[in-house]
């Protein structure tokens, strides 16, 4: 998916994609690498200015388009898609970053000679030694820069140079200069030229200094705008992979059905969705706080762009020996990579910039709703309100579990319709995605209020709602919703757990209902149950998918036995549960005998979206307590906090993308499955980060804040609800469309 989600963002990204395809194209790019190294602008740039791409954000009243930020960074999406060379991105920097300065004749000279297609480079603070001096009206600056993309085909490169005062002046200088030296180097990008910046006295006058921009704003506005390329480039290795695993052959078949190779495929896809997300992120941060921008910032440049040389070397590989010649495009995309990775700085620093930010605050994905719905959100706060006055007096009968206990608060803000809003009337409201949020915000406002939760049932009231009789709705949904009813899942069996459609538990048609015969497992909290939703098979000559029904069952009557399956925790969340000769009646089988398979993969499909929002909780507690406190760890403690925080936060801005596409009334995309993997990723590090780190608190299964206690209850999220490699088989298979073996 791409940065943009308006259509409009989407059509601007498609007319680079296409310019890019009538002068641009990468075989005429290879003749001209010595010239591009030389500051040569390609030959297009007139036409590509012309185009207004280069000014997209500009002020029309100074030339530009009049678009915003990300605007631009759509731009850079689609040209590091297409490869598009010379010094778009260095440009297009350049006048974001005078966008920050305050209004000036000089500002203004600048933003209109950028719009009018002046090729420019931009030199940060952190990235040069320069140091300004006052000389009457005017200034003198003197130092030279680090490597810097885009300084031998600039005609102006703005500087930051330090003054004695420890301020910064922000110096447009004119490249033809005689106190201006730009020395070439032998860049790493083929395609885009890197040189060296030298001043010696080179005098700027007063009115030609910028002034309000601020050094560590500036910063973040640059990197996000490396991120928006790094994302573009990232999304075309996974077309050209996805493209050769279709019809590369081996052995007698197209190498796409190879397991391997489509689990590859599939995580280069989460990891590109993953850096769009975050790069995104990056961008809209621009209109907010400082502390906010530098948040999202720092995640986009851990996720973004210093991982991105190595995802192209992934795409390499998975293209075989052909990946590695001259002749094959995917090098010159992992030369640009490296360098624009390199471009930003060491990726530790930025790691740790987020670990640092991430112990006392953390990133707001919340949506601007402005003033919407206001009657519906008067409403809800009214319910909540009441809410508040109200406690709930019974516990959970599997632990104190406070989302779990219901009583008198509970029931209020079931009965209202806000356990699962989404649902129709009189169980939901019909809240749609809109409604949804105001509803989250609501309860968000309101930290002491414990959103309650339906547990297993969130899962399973779905197949209800839509196969149930409405009688069996009004009987099973209210008393569930209210915490009366708990529910367990009995589909899995000993040998039928991803490959559900296996199961062998037969239902046989006996007078006035089913008997039911079968061994299930791993069924969670069983042992306090009192209804199941069970999956057995009522047809055996059918085929596997289609000769099964979905029942209900209850779980005390005979023939139910229940085992507790003690797992390494010591506690035993899972169970066997044996069905001998188990009496279902009629009205308790959903749907047609044979309609089983498709509410389950409903049910499933319910379950997976619930764990891949588990996100918004924090399991990197015990990491940040380490990160905040003085000690030889400390530096490496905020580093895997800042890698597991920026890895979080591109889950979270991948969610918050999908909300907004739904908002917009967009159909929903694979934002779902690529969370999933991406959560089982993130489980992973940070218990892996956080062993490391622990030393001898991990010899203690009962510290605070618990790390190893928490870490022994990792299989059973890992595994629920589908395993990673389950879930890659879909997202190869379903998203990318690779053949199945």
């Amino acid at each position: 998916m791409s940065l943009g989600l308006s259509p409009e963002q989407q059509d601007l990204s498609e007319a680079v994609g296409q310019f890019a395809a009538r002068h641009a194209l990468i075989a005429a790019t290879r003749d001209s690498f010595d010239a591009l190294a030389a500051g040569k602008l390609p030959d297009w740039w007139d036409a590509l200015v012309a185009n207004g791409f280069h000014a997209v954000h500009l002020p029309e009243e100074l030339g530009g388009q009049g678009g915003g930020l990300m605007d631009a960074a759509c731009v850079l999406e689609s040209a590091g898609k297409t490869l598009l060379p010379g010094p778009l991105l260095p440009t297009v920097a350049t006048g974001a970053v005078a966008l920050l300065a305050e209004p000036t004749p000089g500002a203004e000279a600048l933003i209109r000679d950028l719009a009018s297609g002046a090729p420019a480079a931009i030199v940060l603070p952190a990235d040069a030694d320069f140091h300004a001096r006052q000389d009457g009206q005017r200034w003198l600056v003197t130092g030279s820069s680090k490597v810097t993309a885009g300084v031998c085909s600039a005609r102006v490169v703005l500087v930051g140079a330090s003054t004695d005062g420890g301020d910064i002046v922000w110096v447009p200088v004119d490249t033809e200069n005689v106190a201006a030296t730009v020395e070439s180097a032998s860049g790493t990008d083929l395609v885009a030229d890197v040189g060296v910046l030298r001043l010696a006295d080179y005098g700027a006058a007063d009115r030609d200094v910028l002034s309000g921009i601020d050094s560590d704003r500036a910063a973040c506005v640059v990197v996000s705008l490396v991120a928006s390329t790094t994302a573009g480039i990232t999304q075309w290795c996974v077309d050209v992979v996805t493209a050769h695993l279709r019809t590369r052959e081996q052995f007698g078949k197209v190498i796409g059905a190879f397991q391997a190779l489509q689990h590859s495929a599939a995580m280069l896809l989460v990891n590109s969705e993953l850096a769009t997300a975050a790069a995104w992120d990056a961008v809209r941060a621009a209109g907010e706080s400082l502390d906010q921008h530098r948040l999202a910032v720092a995640g986009a440049a851990t996720i973004a762009v210093s991982p991105v040389p190595d995802l192209v070397l992934d795409a390499l590989t998975m293209l075989g020996a052909i990946g590695f010649t001259w002749e094959h495009d995917v090098h010159l995309y992992w030369r640009r990579a490296i360098s624009l990775a390199g471009s930003i700085g060491p990726a530790n620093r930025w790691a740790r910039l987020l670990g640092q930010l991430g112990c006392t605050q953390q990133r707001d994905m919340s949506v601007n709703l402005g003033d919407a719905q206001s009657d519906f959100r008067s409403w809800v706060a009214e319910t909540l309100d009441a809410a508040m006055q109200l406690r709930n007096d019974k516990r959970a009968p599997h632990g104190d579990y406070e989302d779990q206990a219901s009583g008198p608060q509970r029931t209020l803000i079931a009965d209202a319709g806000l356990m699962a809003p989404h649902w129709p009337a009189p169980w939901g409201v019909d809240a749609d995605p809109l409604k949804q949020l105001i509803i989250d915000e609501e309860f968000a406002k309101r930290p002491g209020l414990v959103r309650p939760s339906l547990n297993i049932a969130e899962w399973i009231l779905p197949s209800v709602l839509a196969a149930a009789p409405k009688e069996l709705q009004e009987k099973l949904i209210p008393a569930t919703q209210r915490g009366d009813i708990h529910w367990c899942q009995l589909f899995s069996e000993p040998g039928a757990g991803s490959d559900l459609a296996s199961l062998t538990t037969r239902a046989t048609k006996v007078e006035g209902g089913w008997r039911i015969n079968g061994h299930k497992i791993w069924t969670s909290l069983a042992q306090y149950a009192d209804l199941g939703a069970l999956l057995a098979r009522t047809d055996p000559e059918a085929s596997k998918h289609r000769g099964i029904g979905y029942f209900i069952l209850d779980m005390r009557s005979p023939g139910v036995e229940v085992q507790p399956i003690k797992t390494a925790t010591g506690e035993a969340h899972f169970n066997e549960v044996f069905l001998n000769d188990v009496f279902v009646p009629d009205d308790m089988l959903l749907g047609g005998p044979t309609d089983g398979w498709n509410l389950a993969i409903a049910t499933m499909a319910e379950e997976r979206s619930a764990i891949s929002g588990y996100v918004k909780f924090d399991r990197a507690i015990a990491l940040r307590g380490m990160a905040a406190e003085p000690g030889p760890e400390r530096d490496d403690a905020e580093r895997a906090l800042g890698e597991l925080d920026a890895y979080a936060n591109a889950i979270r801005a991948l969610g918050v993308r999908e909300t907004i596409r739904l908002l917009d009334g967009q159909a929903s995309g694979p934002a779902s499955s690529i969370a999933k993997v991406a959560m089982n990723v993130l489980l992973r590090r940070t218990f892996e980060a956080t062993l490391r780190l622990a030393g001898q608190t991990i010899m203690v299964d009962d510290s605070e804040p618990p790390v190893v206690r928490t870490y022994l209850h990792l299989p059973s999220e890992l595994i629920g609800g589908g395993t990673r490699e389950i879930q890659l088989n879909i997202i190869a298979q379903m998203i990318l469309g690779l053949p199945r073996k």
